[in-house]
């Protein structure tokens, strides 16, 4: 090998080496710029999330929007958060007070919810009913309030269909247990719904299910039990008086023990 060759040989073999350390630099370059965009857009990110989540947190739940509105939607057939149902005429009017949730309250509707309804419909008496949430404070969820802005939403069907509905979900097949919180699933409130005729299928009924549009009603209608002075549930008074049963403290629970206070009352 001349010489000059083995000179030419070793100029090629540096431009090589020049030519791989730059590349080898441009690429360093390109990554580490790729490192800091990226990170950008993690912080971003990051700072993003964070203030999502913070926004989220500071947003009111359904139900304390509900409680702040200054326009509250009554349903149709009632004045207020006053729910009579019953002819006009009947002189006595038997005032109901009662927590979707409460397992007693199901228990007394299963004896004698059969028993006012043909009550009510022969004219004996009018039903003032009360509806109360406390069972959402002391066993934490939305059944009571989510299920009394139900009954609100078939009380604009009908007094008729109230009635029916507030039977429906008391009864032994649909109420759930003290804890299990069903009645706080809309789905669940319009499935029980199908058994009332005038209910079932009802797209207005279960809009306003689903919109929660009596929610704010609901909530005023437990402000009012709040201010009764009732201290449980399911508590009866007949003309401002309490009926009970046998014990002279608690509410007649036994369809006997229901009809004789109930007539004892109604001839007071």
């Amino acid at each position: 090998m001349s010489a000059r060759n083995n000179q030419a040989n070793k100029a090629a073999a540096r431009e090589r080496l020049r030519a791989e350390r730059e590349r080898q630099a441009k690429k360093d370059r390109t990554r580490r710029q790729l490192i800091v965009a990226l990170s950008i857009v993690g912080v971003l990110a990051v700072a993003g999330g964070v203030g999502y989540g913070v926004m989220q947190a500071n947003k009111p739940s359904a139900w304390e929007a509900a409680k702040n509105e200054k326009q509250i939607t009554a349903p149709a057939n009632t004045e207020g958060t006053t729910v009579v149902v019953g002819k006009k005429d009947a002189k006595k009017t038997l005032e109901l007070y009662e927590d979707s949730r409460c397992p007693v309250c199901a228990t007394f509707e299963q004896a004698n919810g059969e028993t006012i309804k043909k009550d009510v419909d022969a004219g004996k008496y009018k039903v003032k009913y009360i509806g109360a949430t406390f069972i959402d404070t002391t066993i934490p969820g939305e059944g009571s309030r989510n299920a009394l802005s139900a009954l609100g939403a078939a009380l604009d069907v009908s007094p008729e269909a109230f009635l029916e509905y507030k039977g429906a979900l008391y009864s032994q097949k649909n109420h759930p247990a003290e804890q299990d919180d069903k009645f706080a699933k809309d789905d669940y409130l319009i499935k029980v719904a199908d058994e009332v005729d005038a209910l079932k299928g009802n797209k207005k009924f279960q809009q306003n299910v689903q919109d929660g549009t009596f929610d704010a009603w609901a909530l005023k209608m437990s402000d009012t039990f709040d201010k009764s002075g009732v201290k449980g549930t399911p508590t009866l008074k007949m003309d401002g008086k309490k009926v009970t049963g046998s014990d002279g403290e608690n509410p007649p629970m036994t369809p006997a023990e229901f009809k004789t206070a109930i007539d004892k009352a109604l001839k007071a």
